[in-house]
């Protein structure tokens, strides 16, 4: 069964509820249900060894829970002898029995019903006399891990709570992202320790502070189990709503992973993870999405302990806390001398470029470009998220970088790399192939610069595309026809993103145009600044300053001078003005032609009408 039918058939739950409740609360019983369906399902080849186990235990006065987890042969185990299919035996005490069996589950399982408020929807189902059809519902679908595997069962969740964000108005994006999407940012982080990776018994841990459903934490787990069978993911992560973390837990104990290592909470403002540092880590982190609600609390840890806390580079405004967690990412990786880490993070463009020199978003810029943290810089086709149509970008940073990349950043432009989807999901209109994701994943991996060459044929329609790496011929031109070539991979030193932002002054003059002078202090003897006068310029790192000024500055302001203490550092990366590809303008006598042509049509339509 693949995911579509899975959730199609979950979704025909709704039909039940509907009238009862309000198509915005489908999902606060239907989620559950799906979860408690599946470790139900799990659970049911071991069930009879379980109860077999308790009684034994029981009449040796032990603690069973060693015993029973076991027998389960899973990190959680039920000691109840029901389970939803004896359930449907017993109408008339449905909800007792139902409440019991869930309560009967370990306590890690628990938690996780709690998190869904589950008993308040048993006695809302029963209440409305709902819940035996229901409950019958669901006890009549496989949802074995041999029926559905994990990775269908991931895709279902996600489907599920995308329907469920729509008809709430929530944001999807906050609950996950995009298969395709973790799938490139997985390659991207692994494809440099293959070597490494491939070796058997290998241990690694991973890290997401905004998991949501666990989507990426399963995508990396599935890539590393490709890559090589007998390597070992330690999952560990953080989610801040109560339904996507409930559903991320199940999924990690399904998995066999500790679930104690999944953590309830807003990471910015109560770090789950204190002091933890890991190998790898993916974030997708909610854009633009302001931090007022915990300011005080990263105001406090960003004052009170500077580099020893998290928010040591320095703090981007409220509005938006992005940034935030890249620093929070920072603070987890592993040092260098202990094998060091990689990071993922998905970011919209304002990271790239808000806030002038020495703003909090200009000096995280500066901390992981003046300590070569920065690996490269992805720019993804707009359309590709369930919740927003904007410009995407994936950046990749690591204190281990490889010898050829010391020193450097890497953008890519894969804005192109895109296929349209046959059906719109929410705001998604856009998918990245597995052929995308391979040669995105090739580029960052050659680390070379290179082109796109596009071929067109005479009449201008586009007939081949091809990536050729810089200086290298690319694709002939048919006769008649034309070959547009634009950047796709550009490598840069990391100061070519740093400016200082230098003040420029102008004397102050009085009513009869003599500059006036201080009188006290060490302005004394000096020309006074006239601030209506005042100026800012940024001037590249790369460039000497004083060259600056004389060429630029005082040929037209020659009393003109740098007020030093005001000199700012800051760094940028205005990614699209990189990519940028000069279109000359058409030939005026062509335009012309054009004109004359569709004058001439509009003048011959109006005369066979007149006539």
């Amino acid at each position: 069964m693949n995911h579509q039918n899975l959730s199609a058939f979950i979704w025909s739950v709704a039909d039940l509820l509907r009238g009862d409740y309000r198509q915005s609360d489908y999902g606060k019983v239907i989620l559950p249900f799906t979860v408690l369906r599946r470790l139900d399902c799990v659970l049911e080849p071991t069930k009879a060894k379980v109860l077999a186990e308790l009684a034994a235990k029981k009449k040796a006065g032990l603690n069973p829970d060693p015993f029973l987890l076991r027998a389960s042969g899973q990190s959680f185990y039920n000691t109840s002898d029901l389970d939803l299919r004896k359930l449907m035996g017993d109408q008339d005490h449905i909800s007792q029995n139902l409440y019991a069996y869930v309560q009967a589950f370990s306590p890690a399982v628990r938690d996780i019903f709690e998190r869904f408020s589950f008993s308040a929807q048993i006695d809302k189902l029963s209440k409305c006399g709902l819940l035996y059809l229901v409950t019958e519902k669901f006890a009549g679908i496989d949802l074995h891990p041999d029926t559905v595997d994990n990775h269908q069962m991931g895709l279902a969740f996600e489907e599920l709570i995308r329907k469920f964000a729509e008809l709430s108005n929530e944001t999807a994006g906050e609950h996950f992202t995009p298969r395709e999407v973790i799938r490139l940012m997985v390659n991207l982080l692994f494809v440099e320790d293959d070597d490494v990776l491939s070796k058997p018994g290998v241990v690694r841990t991973i890290y997401d502070p905004t998991a949501g459903t666990g989507g990426m934490l399963s995508v990396a787990g599935e890539h590393l189990a490709a890559l090589n069978p007998q390597a070992r993911l330690t999952m560990f992560g953080q989610e801040l709503n109560d339904e996507s973390y409930a559903i991320c837990k199940a999924d990690m104990l399904i998995k066999g992973q500790d679930v104690a290592n999944i953590v309830a909470g807003n990471t910015l403002s109560e770090d789950g993870h204190t002091h933890a540092k890991f190998d790898y880590m993916l974030s997708n982190p909610p854009f633009g999405v302001e931090w007022k609600k915990v300011e005080q609390e990263v105001r406090k840890e960003y004052e009170s302990q500077g580099f020893n806390g998290r928010f040591g580079p320095g703090l981007p405004r409220v509005s938006d806390g992005s940034l935030l967690f890249l620093s929070h990412l920072l603070s987890k990786m592993r040092p260098a001398q202990d094998g060091g880490s990689r990071f993922g993070i998905v970011l919209n463009g304002s990271p790239l470029f808000t806030g002038g020199a020495g703003s909090g978003e200009s000096e995280i810029r500066r901390y992981v470009l003046e300590n070569d943290l920065v690996e490269a810089i992805i720019g993804l086709p707009t359309d590709m998220f369930y919740n927003t149509g904007i410009s995407t970008y994936v950046w990749i940073v690591s204190n281990r970088k490889p010898a050829q990349r010391r020193g450097k950043v890497q953008l890519i432009e894969a804005s192109s790399f895109w296929q349209r989807l046959r059906k719109s999901l929410g705001s998604k209109r856009k998918e990245m192939s597995e052929a995308h994701i391979a040669e995105v994943t090739k580029l960052f991996g050659c680390f070379v610069e290179a082109q796109l060459a596009t071929v067109f044929d005479a009449e201008g329609k586009e007939i081949a595309r091809q990536v050729v790496q810089e200086g290298a011929k690319g694709p002939l031109a048919p006769e008649g026809g034309k070959v547009k070539l634009a950047p796709l991979s550009r490598i840069f030193p990391n100061g070519a993103f740093g400016f200082r932002t230098i003040t420029v002054e102008r004397p102050l003059r009085d009513e009869s145009g003599n500059v006036v002078l201080g009188i006290k202090g060490k302005t004394k003897g000096k020309p006074q600044a006239d601030s209506a006068l005042r100026d800012t310029e940024n001037v590249p790192l790369s460039e000497e300053l004083d060259s600056y000024f004389k060429r630029e500055v005082l040929p037209h302001f020659p009393d003109a001078w740098i007020d030093d203490e005001k000199t700012k550092i800051g760094y940028e990366i205005p990614f699209s003005r990189h990519f940028y590809v000069f279109e000359p303008m058409r030939p005026l006598a062509e335009i012309d032609a054009d004109l004359a042509e569709v004058t001439a049509r509009i003048k011959a339509m109006i005369e066979g009408l007149a006539a």
